[in-house]
């Protein structure tokens, strides 16, 4: 025991979530929180758990985000009292609504200093609301303990059943309210240790059983996996598969599932839609999960239960039982998908043309392969490169911007590890949570790029996330900002078509003139500026060594 009840409550806290399996801590600066954060670096030092330090609570919650949605694994971001707490709800409603476990430490005064107006004091029990799947307001270190708040905390946000807001079983963010009194810390000993435990994982849950009756299509959105590839697999069934899906592979995977879905033959005639992870990239899949003819059965994969026709099934996990696969349902949607492969090596090089003998013939494929090295950027070619530079080691992660969209309209298939923020969709922490991604995917030496593609608003929205501490490891992070100067997502929205333009391109399209090389240079990142195809390519095809922020101009 220590002379601070604060720092013996705090060591005890980190050590029981090192020994629940929890390896990265996030702390902000703060006065309230020194317990924590020095019983965080006390075991960092012994290699129990890694902590990585971030000035902005917005950007902290976004980085054990990141890591948690790598891992799998409960991530603790931990933050001092007041409106540090507070930043810490777009983390929070995105891990909600995503499934991603998270604990949410708080800092906090003691009660005899709530509701008197003392300094950096508000009402955080209860703060999180419906966003966190459990939370509890800790007595005051000496009024009480905290012995196995971490056991509890790690077992709620990894979704088991005690006072759950959410779904049972399905994992989400969790919030301790850690009050304290001076003297709020002190050294602890040098024996204090903790010992690491296995990473905890989720109970699947009784499976629900598909026949091979009804004609099925698969959807995989966010967060379904690469695991969700082994139902239409299983079943015989046509993959309908977001980009940001990971499960976009196999030879079931549909290509330009937009106009199929819209096709009378094809989406018309769907019977049952098994629903993996979190669809958000189109209307076509919205339209037809809100039919009143199609059987919905939904993989829970976030905080809010998916139940948009009325007649959904939430399931924990779904099998395939054995059986005959309608072939002729499958080799419909085969045939279409064949016919709607984009092709976007159109202007690669003529090889024959170019060893040809005729003079002329040999002369004009040297023009058309000029002209394709010479050919300016657009979003097609940006996500293409991006993607054909990705492989199973490394990650990529898409920003909500225009460019998501383009990608998962022309893009082919691909067993990639992908990340986005779809529980919400929002533009926060983007780059925030791409860096939790990398330091958790390449943790103990593990090679591979984590690239984030995103627009440049969502890059401005989240600058502040390019900060490093320079005492921390540096991730191989390709950051590539397609920039065309504002929020053109817009133009294929309503707005685009109510609005006066001025007003459209005021409080819309948000026209800014950052020069994002010389934002580069203040946070130390290398930068690069490419305006043509081949030269991207070696930019994302060159080692990377650390952290990489890559400009793409785009026409607006």
């Amino acid at each position: 025991m220590t002379s601070s009840p604060a720092a013996d409550a705090a060591a005890s806290l980190l050590a029981e979530l090192v020994a629940q399996g929890v390896r990265d801590v996030v702390i902000s600066p703060g006065s309230r929180s020194q317990a924590l954060a020095l019983a965080a670096t006390h075991l960092a030092r012994q290699g129990s758990v890694r902590v990585h330090v971030r000035i902005d609570e917005r950007v902290a919650g976004f980085t054990a985000l990141g890591l948690a949605r790598e891992a799998r694994v409960p991530a603790a971001v931990v933050c001092t009292s007041g409106t540090a707490a507070a930043n810490l709800l777009p983390a929070a409603m995105e891990a909600f609504h995503s499934g991603i476990p998270l604990l949410l430490l708080t800092a906090d005064r003691p009660p005899e200093l709530r509701g008197v107006g003392a300094n950096q004091a508000t009402i955080q029990p209860g703060m999180f609301g419906a966003f966190v799947r459990w939370q509890h307001d800790a007595p005051v270190p000496g009024d009480g303990s905290w012995d196995g708040l971490g056991a509890r905390a790690v077992a709620a946000a990894m979704g088991a059943d005690a006072e759950p807001v959410g779904l049972p079983g399905v994992a989400g963010p969790v919030h301790l309210n850690l009050p304290a009194r001076e003297p709020l810390s002190t050294a602890l000993p040098d024996d204090f240790a903790a010992a690491p435990g296995a990473a905890p994982t989720a109970d699947a849950g009784e499976p629900i059983v598909l026949d091979h009756g009804p004609r099925t299509v698969v959807i995989a959105g966010a967060d379904a996996g690469p695991a969700a590839e082994d139902v239409p697999h299983a079943g015989s069934w046509p993959l309908i598969a977001e980009i940001v899906s990971g499960s976009r592979f196999g030879r079931y995977l549909v290509h330009g599932y937009r106009e199929h879905l819209r096709d009378p033959d094809l989406g018309g005639r769907v019977e049952r839609a098994v629903v993996l992870g979190h669809p958000t990239l189109s209307r076509e899949v919205a339209a037809l999960l809100k039919r009143d003819d199609v059987e919905v059965i939904a993989v829970r994969s976030g905080g809010e239960a998916l139940n948009l026709n009325g007649r959904t099934r939430a399931a924990a996990s779904v099998t395939v039982a054995r059986g005959d696969a309608d072939r002729a349902w499958l080799g419909a949607w085969m045939q279409a998908s064949a016919a709607s492969v984009v092709d976007l090596s159109e202007n690669a090089p003529d090889q024959d043309g170019l060893h040809s003998t005729d003079l002329t013939a040999r002369r004009d494929a040297m023009r058309a392969e000029l002209a394709a090295v010479r050919r300016p950027l657009d979003r097609e070619l940006l996500v293409d490169a991006v993607w054909r530079a990705t492989w199973p080691h490394d990650r990529l992660m898409f920003g909500s911007s225009r460019l998501v969209r383009v990608a998962d309209a022309v893009l082919g298939g691909k067993k990639v590890p992908v990340h986005a923020n779809r529980g919400l969709a929002g533009i926060d922490g983007t780059i925030a949570t791409a860096t939790g991604i990398a330091l958790a995917s390449q943790a103990d030496g593990a090679a591979g790029v984590t690239r984030v593609i995103l627009g440049d608003l969502a890059f401005l929205h989240d600058v502040g996330a390019l900060l490093r501490p320079p005492d921390e490891a540096e991730p191989r992070l390709q950051v590539i900002v397609g920039n065309d100067g504002g929020g053109t997502i817009f133009d294929g929205l309503e707005v685009a078509a109510s609005a006066p333009r001025e007003d459209l391109d005021r409080a819309f399209y948000t026209p800014h003139t950052a020069q994002l090389e010389q934002l580069a240079a203040a946070y130390g990142w290398d930068y690069q500026r490419i305006t043509t195809r081949a030269a991207l390519d070696q930019a994302l095809t060159s080692p990377v060594a650390g952290r990489q922020l890559i400009e793409v101009p785009l026409p607006r």
